[in-house]
């Protein structure tokens, strides 16, 4: 069970790029670019991911953010992320990555951009792995910061795939974010957010009905709302949960207690991604693999939870038909 919940083909649609930056990683850059860290060693950033809450986490990935300045280091940490994603049975990327922390550092969006586009173009051509940029506004700063951000970002829309919501939950409800969310759709860019993981169930009912997202990043606190269930339920709305990262962040205490089987069995259509990898434990064949083992899911759960990663794709139907026919096909 445990290589066919890592082998399966799936799709990563909940990961933040800057998440995969791995402590040799952040050291190698930081020592090629001049980059002072309050860090030693290796093994003390490690030892630095133990956090309380999703804040805690918050500060040190900012912090290690820090180290990406050139357009060779969104490529060099892109590329890192899908030599990894290739081994996972990961056929389909949506990635997230957060312009606000690179250009207020003075780090220019093109360049952030040029980066991962460059590492992606070649993902497909050594890898066989589609994959699209996601641009996140960061919910802790304001929705005219935002709306700056993505006006910035317009002239090379067709380089997107859609916008995002994330960083601090609590306190940032998704109304702060209508206007800039209404102009992306507008600009034909898909939309999504992170809601229901810190949050409580009416930010999910706020990402519907305000944003008009299309999935929910999270999610997991939806069990709390019958009436909010029934309609994830009905409209078959996404939700792209994240298990260790939930741990990991305390929003369960154990993986034996997250609420992943419940999800799935109040006919959601969940599935499993890995958020930010390098500081939650494990990429997302990780994820699968331990949610398994810890939830005892049998082998149809998993090709379950791999179908609604495929499904939840922004893909035309004939790519999403054969992915989702190597899903059914898949083997040991």
């Amino acid at each position: 069970m445990d290589a066919f919940s890592k082998g399966i083909p799936k799709a990563e649609l909940h990961l933040h790029i800057e998440g995969t930056l791995e402590p040799e990683m952040m050291f190698e850059l930081a020592n090629r670019n001049g980059v002072p860290l309050r860090f030693k060693s290796v093994e003390e950033v490690r030892a630095a991911y133990e956090f309380s809450d999703l804040q805690s986490f918050l500060d040190i990935y900012y912090e290690g953010a820090r180290v990406l300045l050139k357009e060779r280091d969104f490529y060099d940490l892109a590329s890192a992320y899908f030599v990894r994603a290739a081994q996972d049975g990961v056929r389909r990327v949506e990635m997230f990555f957060d312009p606000q922390t690179h250009t207020e550092r003075g780090v220019s969006y093109e360049t952030v951009l040029e980066g991962l586009s460059r590492a992606c173009e070649d993902a497909r051509s050594r890898y066989g792995i589609s994959s699209g940029l996601i641009l996140c506004f960061l919910r802790h700063l304001s929705g005219e910061e935002a709306m700056r951000t993505l006006n910035g970002a317009l002239s090379s829309k067709e380089r997107l795939l859609g916008v995002g919501l994330d960083s601090s939950e609590r306190g940032h409800p998704p109304s702060k974010f209508v206007e800039v969310f209404a102009r992306a759709r507008a600009e034909g860019l898909r939309a999504v957010a992170h809601a229901g993981e810190e949050g409580p169930p009416d930010y999910i009912r706020q990402a519907l009905d305000l944003l008009k997202v299309e999935r929910i990043d999270h999610g997991v606190r939806c069990l709390e709302d019958a009436e909010l269930v029934a309609r994830l339920k009905r409209d078959r709305v996404p939700l792209t949960v994240c298990p260790l990262s939930n741990v990991k962040l305390r929003v369960f205490e154990t993986l034996g207690t997250h609420n992943l089987r419940r999800l799935l069995e109040a006919g959601l259509a969940a599935s499993i991604h890995s958020d930010d990898p390098a500081y939650f434990g494990g990429y997302i064949g990780e994820n699968f693999a331990a949610a398994q083992k810890a939830l005892d899911l049998s082998a149809d759960e998993v090709r379950t939870l791999a179908r609604n990663s495929v499904e939840a794709c922004f893909v035309e139907s004939g790519a999403k038909r054969a992915l989702l026919d190597e899903v059914d096909a898949f083997r040991l």
